[in-house]
């Protein structure tokens, strides 16, 4: 179906933070396959552990025991802190799983229309249920009507929050990403997480952190709720925590622990052994590289070095992120940057019409973070250089 709207270019194979196309040009990735790539491209160690996999089982069903997936879910569970793992595909499965367990968490209270608060600008994905929760009428249009049963908000703003409190008693929980992704990098002050979980504790919603985009090391610890030092009920999860292979995870504990039954949730393709072999081993060597430390050393690099080459810049509204999850805010539209990074050999995305956005694989080094900068930095201030076209 014509539903994207793709570059011209094809990649034909990769290593590390590089890509080649099928001419042989090679180019230097920034986006990770939108924060996909953990490990970055043909890691030795994920290669080796899926081809003996593929030849072992790929799938067997979660009518039996599948060892494998034990064994993910026990390294889950011990970086999120959490007690109980659902595995799914993909993050839209994941903030599905997790909009169930609010609603049954809800049920299980006696109300009967359970409510979640979700934050403009926010993006939890493309089923019915997660469009509606999705601060984006772009992403909504032609899709009504919309899933009931959302409340939406600002982000960092606790006095809104504390209203809905106030006015609402069919509110069961609040639903956010703590670093908006889709919707431009836009961080949640950690002030106003440590706020929004304490108006939960004391009203007992459910603190639901969609880490599907900013988790697994990409903010140099392994989810963001742990720069702000507590813990959530919900935490859905996905992108990179299979280095590539579809992949996601509802994790839960606290208020959110026992909440599914037998029955009240499943999936066919969810944790196959080939999938939580790349958990497995995506986490496992993030460990042992010292990937996490990695993102805060190379993500901070990146960022004051592009604070510093595009300070005092008119057309240069801010520069924000944390670790590996950067964006660049613009005073107008700069989807044509990323045409023009693929001709210098660098891979971006531009997200929110104005913000050019950087994920790169966890394995980029300190040289190779420079090397965007020194490949950004001139087309960022070469396009600002043009007039600004008339909207």
């Amino acid at each position: 179906m014509n539903t994207y709207a793709r570059q011209p270019v094809a990649f034909a194979r990769g290593q590390g933070v590089w890509l080649w196309d099928e001419a042989g040009k090679k180019y230097l990735d920034a986006l990770a396959g939108i924060a996909v790539n953990t490990l970055g491209h043909n890691h030795p160690r994920l290669v080796r552990a899926l081809s003996e996999q593929i030849g072992r089982i790929i799938h067997s069903s979660n009518l039996f025991r599948v060892p494998l997936q034990e064994a993910a879910a026990d390294r889950v569970a011990e970086i999120t802190g959490l007690d109980e793992v659902f595995f799914c595909n993909s993050g839209l499965e994941a903030n599905e799983c997790a909009l169930k367990v609010a609603r049954k968490y809800g049920h299980d209270r006696g109300v009967a229309e359970p409510a979640i608060i979700v934050m403009e600008n926010a993006f939890h994905g493309r089923s019915l249920a997660t469009l509606s929760a999705t601060g984006n009428r772009k992403v909504q249009a032609g899709f009504e009507p919309l899933v009931q049963g959302f409340v939406r908000v600002p982000l960092n703003d606790l006095e809104a929050v504390r209203q809905v409190a106030t006015h609402n008693r069919n509110v069961v929980a609040v639903f956010i990403e703590p670093i908006q992704g889709e919707g431009g990098i836009n961080v949640a002050r950690l002030e106003y997480l440590r706020g929004l979980k304490e108006i939960c504790d004391r009203q007992e919603w459910l603190f639901m952190s969609d880490e599907v985009q900013c988790g697994l090391g990409r903010t140099g610890k392994w989810f963001v709720y742990q720069h702000a030092g507590f813990m959530p009920d919900v935490v859905p999860l996905a992108k990179g925590l299979g280095s590539g292979v579809p992949v996601g995870a509802c994790v839960t504990g606290g208020r959110a622990k026992g909440v599914f039954k037998p029955g009240n949730h499943g999936s066919t393709f969810g944790g196959n052994p080939l999938a939580m072999t790349a958990v497995v081993t995506t986490i496992d060597t993030m460990r042992e590289e010292g990937l996490i430390a990695n993102a805060t050393k190379v993500g901070d690099a990146i960022r004051d070095g592009l604070a510093a080459g595009l300070a005092n810049l008119a057309g240069v509204t801010e520069v924000r992120g944390r670790g590996l999850m950067l964006g660049v805010e613009l005073n107008r539209p700069c989807g044509e940057l990323v045409a023009r990074a693929l001709e210098a050999g660098l891979v971006i995305n531009v997200t929110a019409d104005n913000v050019i956005r950087l994920l790169p694989a966890l394995v980029m080094s300190e040289a190779e973070g420079r090397e965007v900068l020194e490949r950004l930095i001139p087309l960022v201030r070469a396009f600002l250089a043009q007039p600004a076209k008339a909207a």
